[in-house]
Formats: structure tokens, C-alpha cells, sequence
């Protein structure tokens, strides 16, 4: 099975993917995570992309597409990937399905997190407070949260017309998060 979670920054997407990840064997594919683990190897991508994402913005499509692909091409992940943050716009869904069928695979289910810009804010700053993650401010929030809302949205839509979308009430405790999600994987 393979899997999307979207959610905007601090719904909880990484830790609901953990779970999912763990429960089910999945190998959960953060481009977040990805993409901070260049900067803070401080590799050439790395250097290139860290003032992208620390003013709030979304690492161009190319660089995060070639990421996807190393992770789909690789068989030991083969039908047990789950996406987290990934695809952000129609381009990079229209390229993740390529990928997928390049490599004999599909999408099983698209989950998305509903959470409020005030829920999203009071998250943040309980984040950076245990993190200390340079994106992590209130400001950076909000621009990030309005940015993944307008460019999403169509991403939501596409989703939903293939009849894979299931929108999850993000506002609850994660056990009873867990629990939905469980339930929904546990249909398919």
C-alpha cells in the first residue's frame, strides 16, 4: 500500500506518518525531513535549499522530484511508501503518478489532515520550543500555512475526484487520530 498524508506544516503529518509507518511497515518519504537532512549535512543541495525553506517557501519541483524518485525506484520500498508533505501542487502529482507507474506501482489512499491557521500556530510554538527549528516561527507559519492552503487546494481536488481522498478531523488528540486512520487503512 501506498499512502499521501497532507496536512499544513505542524498538523501533525510527521507524527501520524511515524505512527502509520510503524503500525503498518511503511516507509514514510518526508520531503521535510529530507530536505532538512541536506541542510544540516550541510551537502550542496543542502546550501542551496536552506534559504528557500527558511523564508517560508517550497523547494522547487526538480529538486524534490529527483528525492521521490530515489525512494520509489527503491525495492525494498516497493507498494509501502507513505508521502508526507508530498505532492504540494498538480505538477508534482501529475509527476508522482509517472514515477508510480514507471515503477509498477499506484496510490492507494490519500489522507488529509483539517487543521485550523490557530491550532496551526499554538503547534508551532510549542515546536520550536522542544526543536528549536529555524522554521518554526509565527510568522513563517502563517505564510506557510496560506501558501500550503492556495497551492494544495488543487492538489485536494485532484484527489478527490479519484475518489482516494479521506479528510481526518486534525484538531483531536493523535490517539484519536491514530485510531480514524486505523480505521480507514484497516477498509482497504
Amino acid at each position: 500500500m501506498n499512502l499521501i498524508i497532507f496536512g499544513p506544516p505542524g498538523a501533525g503529518k510527521g507524527t501520524q506518518s511515524n505512527f502509520i509507518s510503524k503500525k503498518y511497515n511503511l516507509f514514510q518519504l518526508s520531503t521535510g525531513e529530507i530536505l532538512r537532512e541536506q541542510i544540516n549535512n550541510k551537502t550542496k543541495l543542502g546550501d542551496r535549499i536552506a534559504p528557500i525553506i527558511n523564508s517560508g517557501s517550497f523547494v522547487p519541483d526538480e529538486i524534490v522530484s529527483d528525492l521521490i524518485e530515489k525512494a520509489i525506484k527503491d525495492e525494498k520500498y516497493k507498494g509501502k511508501i507513505i508521502f508526507d508533505g508530498y505532492p504540494r501542487s498538480l505538477t508534482q502529482a501529475s509527476n508522482l503518478d509517472l514515477l508510480l507507474k514507471r515503477y509498477e506501482q499506484k496510490i492507494d489512499i490519500v489522507l488529509k489532515l483539517s487543521v485550523s491557521l490557530e491550532t496551526i500556530i499554538k503547534r508551532i510554538s510549542e515546536r520550536r520550543a522542544l526543536e528549536k527549528r529555524p522554521d518554526d516561527s509565527e510568522e513563517i507559519a502563517i505564510k506557510r500555512y496560506k501558501t500550503y492552503e492556495k497551492s494544495t487546494e488543487p492538489v485536494i481536488d485532484y484527489y478527490k475526484k479519484l475518489n482516494l481522498l479521506k479528510v481526518i478531523d486534525g484538531e483531536r488528540s493523535i490517539d484519536q487520530i491514530n485510531k480514524e486512520i486505523s480505521d480507514i487503512i484497516n477498509l482497504i
